[in-house]
């Protein structure tokens, strides 16, 4: 939890007048210019989604999306399943039968034999090799103790001839050598004595001049960036902060002004274009929508329940009646025929083709003509009432 006070939040600076006396003019010009524009925009807009979601969207669909579709599922994964089938006979189960069959007894086989080289070589080491190196480090310590006596009695013949030089220098050199010293110090200090002076001297000098061209250096430069100061710099200063500055300033407010004022146009005209929108679809609602659902709902409607209850009813019932009535006569008609077959039948092969086939025939003929009494005539509770009908031609 922050426990410490947070600081109050700073109100924005003031306005001048200048922003106060732009804004009001550029913002009524521009929401002037800007409101047609988003009329126009959002017509377009409309009429895009329109285009996107009635014409667009169903073509992509039907030319992109369902071929793919098709493709997928009735090309490529079928060709996928039928490639992956054939690689799996033709590739993995005999990759698998190489493996198992041939490589892996191969691989056995090279095992064993590299254990056993492995073995013989070590056996080779501890049993040949070993013996041999112990061998031939001994000897090598032998020789190396030969070498290190022969070392020992080199370095004490060079210590006797050293101690032998360094007396003889110590007894006859060191005289001569003192001599050659004092002498060289007598040389060194007639030279200081003589060029000492003289390179004082010509140090002062380079000094003197060093300092006069630094001076003369210094004097130029000086004058050259006073002169380039009050030329150059001093003018563009001035001009920057008296003419373009202010000039920026003024450009930068009506810039803003006229941003805020393009966003506040931009959205109050979009509420004018939707209020414009809604105004335009009551409108066409009013005109043409409520006109043709009132008569659709008034006129049509009861129009056509009429035409249902007055002429297509009928029609159809008259229709059924007509396929009823063709029925009966249709099976009225086969009826004569068998009764007229099994007439000829009787008069030709007398009783016995009336009982093997008339018989039959007969005893159908009467089935029906039962039935259909039956169905012409009411039976049991059933009483015949105004609205009922017995007849052929009205029955339902």
């Amino acid at each position: 939890m922050d426990l410490e006070k947070q600081p109050a939040p700073q109100a924005p600076p003031p306005e001048g007048c200048l922003t106060v006396a732009i804004r009001i003019p550029v913002r009524i010009v521009v929401l002037v210019l800007v409101v047609p524009v988003r009329i126009v925009w959002d017509a377009f807009v409309v009429v895009g989604r329109f285009l996107r979601d009635s014409v667009l969207r169903p073509l992509w669909r039907a030319l992109v999306v369902w071929p793919c579709v098709a493709l997928w599922r009735y090309v490529v994964v079928p060709l996928a399943k039928a490639v992956g089938w054939l690689g799996k006979v033709l590739v993995v189960i005999p990759l698998v039968w190489l493996y198992r069959y041939v490589l892996t007894p191969v691989g056995q086989g090279i095992a064993w034999l590299v254990r056993g080289i492995v073995a013989g070589l070590v056996w080779v080491y501890a049993r040949v090799l070993t013996p041999v190196g112990h061998g031939i480090v001994w000897l090598l310590n032998g020789v190396g103790a030969v070498f290190t006596l022969i070392a020992r009695g080199i370095a004490w013949v060079a210590r006797g001839i050293v101690a032998g030089l360094v007396w003889v220098y110590a007894r006859m050199f060191t005289p001569v050598g003192h001599g050659i010293v004092w002498l060289l110090k007598g040389v060194g200090a007639v030279l200081a004595w003589i060029f000492t002076p003289v390179g004082r001297a010509i140090v002062w000098c380079a000094r003197g001049l060093a300092w006069l061209a630094s001076t003369v250096v210094t004097g130029i430069g000086v004058a050259l960036y006073w002169i380039a100061r009050i030329l150059l710099f001093l003018p563009v200063v001035a001009l920057w902060r008296w003419v373009l500055a202010p000039i920026g300033r003024v450009l930068a407010v009506v810039g803003r002004e006229v941003w805020d004022a393009l966003g506040h146009a931009w959205r109050i005209a979009g509420h004018i274009s939707l209020a414009v929108g809604r105004f335009l679809g009551t409108l066409f609602r009013w005109i043409f929508v409520e006109p043709v659902r009132w008569v659709y709902r008034t006129v049509l409607t009861p129009v056509g329940h009429m035409v249902r209850d007055v002429v297509l009813r009928p029609v159809a019932e008259a229709a059924r009646c007509v396929g009823r009535i063709t029925r009966a006569v249709l099976a009225s008609a086969r009826e004569s025929v068998r009764q007229a077959r099994a007439d000829f039948r009787r008069m030709l092969f007398g009783d016995a083709g009336h009982i093997s086939d008339g018989g039959v025939v007969g005893a159908v003929g009467e089935t029906r003509e039962r039935e259909a009494v039956a169905l012409r005539e009411p039976t049991g509770a059933d009483t015949r009432t105004l609205g009922s009908s017995t007849t052929a031609l009205t029955k339902d």
